[in-house]
């Protein structure tokens, strides 16, 4: 049978029923794993964590998720969309480099309106 998730060929004693979808293992933990941008106890650890390693800035972040952030910091009226376009990102993969720049208080959103735009943490 395939995975209704990623389309890869498993034995049906090997899928699971994870919302209402049969799915690999693989997929049921991606699904069940994704980071949540507002939490304060991700924040805490993050701040704690690259103190106690003397990082600051950018530093420790991978090369994506370095770029994304100065295209938050250079753009204007950037939007999660905007920004995923630009790195041809899906919406998970956005929302995932987006929370660990969130949780190193490097980049945050606001409303404006009915649109969420992204801007840096700290405005410098």
């Amino acid at each position: 049978m395939l995975c209704e998730q990623c389309q890869n060929e498993f034995p049906e004693n090997e899928l699971i029923n994870h919302a209402g979808k049969k799915v690999c293992e693989d997929c049921q933990v991606e699904a069940l794993s994704v980071p949540k941008t507002c939490n304060p106890m991700a924040v805490r650890s993050a701040r704690n964590t690259r103190e106690s390693l003397g990082q600051k800035g950018t530093a420790g972040l991978l090369p994506i998720q370095e770029k994304i952030y100065e295209y938050i910091k250079n753009g204007e009226k950037v939007t999660k969309v905007k920004t995923a376009q630009a790195f041809n990102l899906s919406p998970k993969e956005m929302e995932t480099h987006f929370a660990v720049l969130r949780h190193c208080e490097l980049a945050r959103a606001y409303k404006e309106g009915t649109e969420i735009y992204l801007t840096t943490f700290k405005e410098e």
